[in-house]
């Protein structure tokens, strides 16, 4: 079976979707793979590494069976490729309307990685929890280098130095790492989630729940929280702009799969903090967590900086290109056929049918396909 691994086309991109070694894994399987020229240039990776690993390198995957790429591709480029084929990749089916549409005309059976299903099975293919992993160790370093003071206390013969108060709003993947990350500095670190099984996690890393009373919350059955009424988001936010006022690090995770992050920090909140305070929006691609976050940027409101930078994940780009590997490299092997050599498109298994969004010229994802009906 050909298999094809594209380069990712984003500019600002500093991952890379497969290292070597993951290709000698692939090879190992029967696969014949090829890349594109440049695969690794982020990391500056050559070329002859891949080979060494067993790659071919080629211009395009227009006649690959399988084929490999981050972000997913335009959707011009669907066109090239072979009907037939089948692409994965990291889209999100949600937002790339257009590209799923693109897929389906061409007769591409389309699998997003971000649809895998929250199953410990598919624990060791699941990108979005190993890149939310590292995006919440680099939203705690990002705010120590924007920050005025230090994390750790210090007592030293000049005086004692107050440690850093860290407030982390979602215990989810990227939330525990953060305040896990934040008490390795040394900071004192609370947090707060809507789910009240999350406290129990919440104390087991170190950081004390900001307890709020919302009564009915609940996680969907994929685990994340469920939005929460206009009523009850009024009584977090009132008790977490308390918090947010004496924290010098204000880090959000909340997101809600296929919907607009809620709005949880507000402007007033943020006039609230000290100056020299940072907030980290980690939900800033989806729409925000922080009313004054700009999506790619660093904003200053009132001497209060917000981060607004996506992906952070990017910000360590060698660890978030090894998990991608492994988490590739496992969803492959899961679903290839030993004798046969292929890549097997099984939807009898659960994990195929939530993550195949396009299949034989049809939507085939039924949460896509009513998603996309809603807004015919």
């Amino acid at each position: 079976m050909r298999l094809f691994i594209a380069k990712d086309k984003t500019r600002q991109e500093t991952r890379v979707l497969i290292l070597p070694p993951g290709v000698g894994k692939l090879v190992s399987l029967g696969a014949t793979v090829e890349i594109e020229a440049g695969l690794g240039k982020a990391l500056a990776i050559d070329d002859a590494q891949y080979e060494q690993a067993g790659a071919r390198i080629s211009s395009d995957g227009a006649d690959a069976e399988l084929v490999l790429q981050f972000t997913g591709p335009a959707p011009e480029d669907i066109r090239l490729l072979a009907d037939g084929a089948i692409h994965v990749s990291h889209m999100d089916p949600f937002t790339d309307r257009d590209v799923v549409k693109a897929f389906a005309a061409a007769k591409v059976s389309s699998i997003s990685l971000k649809m895998l299903p929250r199953t410990t099975i598919a624990q060791k293919m699941d990108v979005l929890s190993s890149q939310a992993n590292l995006a919440g160790y680099a939203a705690v370093i990002q705010a120590a280098e924007h920050q005025r003071k230090i994390f750790p206390m210090m007592m030293t013969p000049a005086g004692t130095i107050a440690p850093a108060r860290v407030f982390v709003i979602g215990a989810g993947v990227a939330g525990l790492q953060a305040i896990a990350t934040a008490k390795r500095l040394g900071a004192r670190v609370d947090a707060f989630d809507v789910r009240q099984e999350a406290q129990e996690q919440i104390l087991s890393v170190g950081a004390r729940p900001l307890k709020v009373d919302l009564e009915e919350t609940g996680q969907t059955k994929d685990g994340y929280a469920k939005k929460l009424t206009d009523e009850q988001l009024e009584k977090q936010r009132q008790a977490m702009a308390q918090q947010c006022a004496k924290s010098d690090v204000v880090i959000t995770t909340a997101r809600v799969m296929g919907r607009q992050a809620p709005l949880i920090v507000t402007n007033a909140m943020l006039d609230g903090m000290q100056p020299g305070s940072v907030v980290v929006d980690l939900a800033v691609e989806a729409g925000g967590n922080v009313e004054a976050s700009k999506l790619g940027k660093v904003v200053d409101r009132k001497g209060v900086k917000i981060v607004g930078l996506p992906e952070l994940s990017r910000q360590v780009p060698l660890p978030a290109s090894e998990m991608l590997t492994s988490n590739l490299c496992n969803f492959i092997e899961h679903f290839w056929n030993k004798d046969d050599k292929r890549f097997v498109l099984n939807q009898e298994d659960e994990i195929m049918r939530g993550c195949l969004i396009t299949h034989q010229g049809d939507i085939v994802n039924e949460t896509i396909k009513a998603k996309l009906a809603e807004g015919a």
